[in-house]
Formats: structure tokens, C-alpha cells, sequence
């Protein structure tokens, strides 16, 4: 769940980027965050994993009120969230698999929890079709 109550958020330099935001995404809801250059998407979003606190109002996501949110509590937060960034963020030098692993390493999850792709067989099993319906075809 995400909620946002009468929440502003404004930069030193940059003036008001949001202003008495308030809506509900209710758990396993799908939504799209659209608007124009400048509207507020990317501060929403910062706002959503933390990056950024919010100047007044109320962020509260899956059970965080971000507000009172420790530092520690962050990294917990955002492996509940699924979020994916234009940039991928990625270490060129290794696997998607190798990158997430790499994530959760660094944000504090026990080795043991974290794992490893294992290779694993796959059987495939061929039918052909015939006038007569479905038969597998005979072994070579």
C-alpha cells in the first residue's frame, strides 16, 4: 500500500515540486505515473523508496511511515517495492542474476538467503500432429 496525505515537497533551489499531494495505491494495484516534464513524477517516486523526504504531509509505504522511518529501515522498505529505473543501474561486468545478488549483498541480506542460479535440466517433450490427432513422434 502507498498513501500519500496533503504532501508537499520543495528544494532550496528549485521551489515547490509538490504541492497537497494526496492518493491511495492499494496493494497489488498496477499503476502508471504519468504528466508532463516537471510535473512531480520522479519526486513521487524519490519520495516512494526514500530518497527523499517529504517538506510536510504524510508518505506511508507498505506499513513505513516514511517520516519516522530509521536510516536502518530504508533497505527493508525497498526490497518490499518494485521499482524499475530508466538507467537499469546495472554493473556492466556481471548478470542480471549477478546484480541482484550483488543488491542484496550490499543492502544486508544474509548470503544464505541470497540465491544462486543453479543450472537445472529441462526435459522437453515433442508431439507431432496427425490426421488422427496428437502422437510422439517416434525416437530416432
Amino acid at each position: 500500500m502507498i498513501k500519500f496525505t496533503n504532501v508537499f515537497k520543495a528544494f532550496p533551489k528549485g521551489g515547490l515540486a509538490l504541492k497537497d499531494v494526496s492518493f491511495h495505491i492499494a496493494k497489488g494495484e498496477f499503476v502508471f505515473l504519468t504528466g508532463h516534464s516537471g510535473a512531480g513524477k520522479s519526486t513521487v517516486l524519490k519520495l516512494i523508496y526514500a530518497e527523499e523526504p517529504a517538506t510536510s504531509g504524510e508518505v506511508r509505504v507498505s506499513g513505513f511511515n516514511l517520516a519516522e522511518a530509521r536510516r536502518k529501515d530504508i533497505p527493508m522498505l525497498r526490497r518490499r517495492l518494485g521499482i524499475v529505473f530508466q538507467d537499469f543501474r546495472l554493473l556492466e561486468d556481471r548478470t542480471a542474476e549477478e546484480n541482484v545478488a550483488f543488491a542484496l549483498e550490499v543492502t544486508g541480506a544474509r548470503r544464505a538467503s541470497i540465491s544462486r542460479p543453479r543450472p537445472r535440466p529441462i526435459r522437453v517433450s515433442c508431439r507431432a500432429a496427425s490426421s488422427s490427432g496428437w502422437r510422439s513422434p517416434a525416437p530416432s
